[in-house]
């Protein structure tokens, strides 16, 4: 019987040293940060400046209806989302509880697509006028003109009221600014089809007219010779616009009224305009020949 320490085997050793080396190896990987990997970023050309996505705006289309609804609303949301989806989230409603101070302040413009009859409240209808004199933009869509026919404010915004229309027919649209971004690709005697809106007055005087009809192209709609069809303005700190075109579903379809349509929203927009505006122009106030 042997008394005392035996000596350790050299298996035994060498399992001792790895453990020891484990755990050496464990405890410095705990204590070594792991640095979190760059953000991406892109930069603009030639600048070194690193360029960051704009934002994009949102556009409200609303198309409620209380008397009168056009069978081309479906045509002209998804024509107005294909146009300018690619720049601006754009919503459609129909609710107008959405008539909100704080919501309206969301949108960049509100699109009055064939709207008819009374269609807001008085609280919608003092959050709508507090939007606009924000800065906001309007652009009213055929129909849009045959809507609150009791709220004198909103007459003054989109220039005038529908009054009657004869039916369906071609007719010839001079186009007096083609200076505008809703009417450059536009040619100075543009003839389509559509349903043509007679006023209860002429706002020339009141808006920029941007185009008329020669009223001796059509059969039942005159307006004494001077016919606003399509006009703009600033109005009371914002901006609006106005078409009497769209009542067709094909006018949806149609190149030129689509940019027509493109054009006047964004202007409605504020959007930023960089193209020339070097087309012929009627002077300002003066009646086309």
């Amino acid at each position: 019987m042997q008394h005392g320490n035996a000596p350790a085997s050299p298996l035994v050793g060498r399992v001792a040293l790895l453990g020891a080396a484990l755990v050496v190896a464990t405890l410095g990987l705990g204590a070594r940060q792991v640095a979190p990997s760059a953000p991406t970023t892109t930069t603009t050309a030639g600048s070194g400046t690193p360029a960051t996505a704009p934002a994009r705006g949102r556009l409200l289309v609303f198309s409620k209806t209380a008397s009168f609804r056009h069978q081309s609303i479906p045509d002209g949301i998804k024509a107005i989302k294909d146009l300018l989806g690619d720049r601006y989230d754009v919503d459609a409603t129909e609710d107008s509880a959405v008539f909100t101070a704080d919501n309206l302040a969301r949108y960049r413009a509100v699109i009055f697509l064939s709207t008819t009859g009374d269609i807001l409240n008085d609280e919608q209808q003092k959050a709508f006028q507090g939007y606009i004199a924000a800065g906001g933009g309007y652009a009213g869509v055929h129909a849009a003109a045959d809507t609150e026919h009791t709220w004198p404010w909103y007459g003054d915004l989109v220039g005038a009221y529908f009054k009657t229309h004869p039916n369906i027919q071609p007719a010839l649209v001079r186009v007096e600014d083609r200076s505008h971004r809703s009417t450059r690709m536009l040619p100075a005697e543009w003839r389509r089809t559509d349903e043509w809106y007679v006023y209860n007055r002429n706002p020339r005087g009141r808006v920029k007219v941007l185009a008329n009809l020669d009223d001796s192209t059509i059969e039942g709609a005159t307006m004494g010779g001077d016919h606003p069809i399509a006009w703009y303005h600033e109005f009371e700190g914002g901006r609006s616009w106005y078409t009497g075109g769209g009542h067709t579903s094909e006018s949806y379809t149609e190149d030129l009224f689509r940019k027509h349509l493109e054009g006047g929203i964004l202007w409605a927009a504020g959007a930023a305009d960089t193209a020339p505006q070097d087309a012929e122009r009627v002077p300002s106030g003066a009646a086309p020949k």
